[in-house]
């Protein structure tokens, strides 16, 4: 069975969630952000549902906080349903956007959807390319061989793995991989993609093919398909 991370202040919505989907998948509450990424980083987490409107760390910078680590499907849920809100809430990296009050069939179907999504994305990465970045044992293999890389650059890897074709500036990368309290510079960018190529290339992965620098801004993943 698959496990369900459900984030909310709220118990009563805590709850009523619970109630719904614990039929149907493992259940696990966290009435805060904090708590969240702590679950996420110590226990296997399928999916999470996740509030926005929360106090001390709302629903978007938890999302932003996941994506750093992990590419698990997000669902955002909140009662906001402007669609500047929506918009944000895929920019971001959730993978959908349910509004409340919301229907339970509605919900399941999204839940659904967003496993069938996430497990084509798998498969398609690994058929591609035989390059496998494994996030629970914290490898990086093509062709089953493990490639030595250092913690900053196996999280580099993932984000671009995660968003192929995505332009990420170094300023973005900096603050995504190192936070906002850092003095790394951009040229710690140039130099963790440097090693990341030869690297890859030592294992023969046709990484020039894939890890493109993107002028005058920073570096992207380019989607072969």
């Amino acid at each position: 069975m698959k496990t369900l991370l459900l984030v909310d202040d709220e118990m009563r919505m805590l709850d009523l969630l619970g109630l719904y989907l614990s039929p149907f998948y493992e259940c696990i509450k966290a009435d805060s952000g904090e708590k969240a990424i702590t679950y996420l980083r110590n226990k296997k987490i399928d999916l999470v549902l996740l509030d926005i409107m929360m106090p001390e760390m709302d629903g978007w910078a938890i999302c932003e906080e996941i994506r750093i680590f992990s590419d698990i499907p997000i669902i955002m849920l909140s009662a906001r349903n402007e669609k500047v809100d929506i918009i944000k809430g895929l920019k971001i990296g959730a993978d959908d956007y349910v509004t409340k009050p919301f229907d339970e069939g509605e919900l399941l179907a999204r839940i659904a959807a967003a496993f069938r999504r996430y497990d084509d994305k798998v498969l398609t990465q690994e058929h591609d390319t035989d390059l496998v970045w494994d996030e629970d044992a914290y490898e990086l293999r093509f062709k089953d061989e493990i490639i030595q890389i250092t913690p900053k650059e196996f999280l580099l890897v993932g984000l671009f793995l995660k968003y192929p074709n995505k332009v990420f500036s170094r300023s973005h990368l900096i603050e995504l991989i190192w936070g906002t309290d850092t003095d790394t510079e951009d040229r710690t960018i140039d130099s963790h993609m440097r090693n990341i190529r030869e690297k890859l290339r030592q294992v023969n992965f046709p990484i020039d093919d894939y890890l493109m620098t993107v002028w005058g801004i920073g570096y992207k993943w380019a989607n072969k398909k």
